[in-house]
């Protein structure tokens, strides 16, 4: 996942863009499963005492301290509150967490589900102790013990947020409102050129949903768990279809830039793209689910096997997903909170309805990130699946 920050521009038009739901196929099933044996790391047993510092690892707009806007700090109460002084250090990628994650020099971060897999496989994540995280209680259910943070039965980590890839598009190009995907994978879509889509491997995905409701005959269930012969049918539609883009974002900021420009007109997107494009009001935007479905992320906060502060880890992960922060959070960078207690903390009455926060039937068909494993990640049990180092090595040859 990649992301960069500005977010509080959004927040005046997040009510009024509501991203129209379509028939959508199931999700990505409720349990996780194994990818291989499991590193043995403990839980954190009892709480202690803080240790007087927290290093992390964020998406930009996850831990704001006033720097960015005098009046959005929920980091510095939390210091105040707990004596933990917060080292954050901003991310780009999903990539780059994992690498840093593996460096032992942070208590944790918040991964996307295209990260969490490799750190709890590679031992560089520790299960949670939910135990020890009151606010953990009332974190939506839908999010709890999912194939992208959890393991063996065990939660390895705290959920923070969550949302959907959608398909956004300019009305005054895009005339007729899309209702599938095929816009974006057809070969002959009118709009060859001024298509954009998401730079990750991940994105194999997004095809692959595709190609499970468009092309049954390849039996794709789960767009994360793929067989090398799914997996090749997914690369070549993204190989036709790379002839048709415009653009690859990655920074959502160049995203919104591409539509402000008109560089772009339809594309993945997020609605937090949407939401700051129409508050900019160079060009109208509009989102859809198409009838496809949709992937989509959930981002878990996670503490590292080597954690020097792990008790300020704990802290940190409790008062994030408290009601009135996890509300604060979730505003502020334009995404549903966990929290459902969060939805009577919002500024907007409107928020959590306009992001489905609590909608499980909503949620339930997204089909979350969760990093791509041998041993298939959709409950099976079956060991054939493609590893995400092979779709690493399919998106470079995708894109040439």
């Amino acid at each position: 996942m990649i992301r960069n920050s500005k977010f509080g521009a959004a927040l005046a038009v997040a009510a009024a863009l509501a991203v129209t739901l379509a028939g959508c196929s199931g999700g990505t099933g409720s349990s996780s499963t194994s990818a291989g044996s499991l590193p043995k790391v403990s839980e954190l047993k009892t709480l202690g005492a803080g240790e007087g510092k927290l290093n992390i690892i964020v998406w930009a707009g996850y831990a704001e301290d006033g720097s960015d806007d005098p009046a959005v700090d929920w980091v510095t109460p939390f210091e105040q509150q707990t004596g933990c002084q917060v080292n954050a250090k901003t991310a780009g990628t999903s990539d780059e967490m994992v690498q840093l994650m593996r460096t032992g020099q942070y208590d944790g971060v918040s991964a996307s589900g295209d990260a969490t897999l490799r750190l709890i496989y590679g031992g560089d994540a520790a299960p949670v102790n939910t135990k020890l995280v009151p606010n953990y209680a009332t974190i939506s259910d839908f999010l709890k013990l999912k194939a992208w943070n959890s393991a063996g039965g065990t939660m390895y980590g705290i959920p923070h947020g969550w949302g959907a890839n959608v398909l956004m598009y300019n009305p005054a190009v895009v005339t007729t409102a899309p209702d599938s995907w095929s816009a974006v994978f057809d070969k002959s879509s009118p709009y060859a050129g001024k298509i954009t889509a998401y730079d990750s491997p991940i994105y194999i995905a997004d095809a692959a949903l595709y190609l499970s409701a468009t092309d049954p005959s390849l039996g794709i269930k789960d767009p994360y768990s793929l067989t090398e012969k799914q997996l090749d049918a997914a690369v070549a539609l993204l190989k036709t279809q790379n002839a048709n883009i415009g653009e690859y974002w990655s920074d959502y900021t160049k995203a919104v830039e591409a539509f402000e420009s008109g560089s772009s007109v339809i594309g993945t997107s997020w609605q937090v793209i949407a939401n700051l494009v129409q508050a900019d009001g160079k060009v109208e935007v509009k989102t859809v689910v198409p009838k496809e479905g949709v992937t989509g992320w959930s981002d878990t906060w996670m503490v590292s096997s080597k954690a020097k502060h792990p008790n300020c880890m704990y802290e940190w992960m409790n008062w994030i997903t408290s009601p009135t922060v996890n509300a604060q959070v979730a505003e502020w960078f334009g995404e549903a909170p966990a929290q459902t207690k969060s939805c009577a903390e919002t500024s907007d009455p409107a928020f959590c309805d306009t992001y489905h926060a609590t909608d499980a039937a909503y949620a339930a068909q997204i089909h979350y990130w969760t990093t791509p494993q041998t041993t298939c990640v959709d409950g099976s049990g079956k060991t054939d699946c493609t590893a995400y180092s092979e779709w690493t090595t399919k998106w470079q040859q995708i894109k040439g």
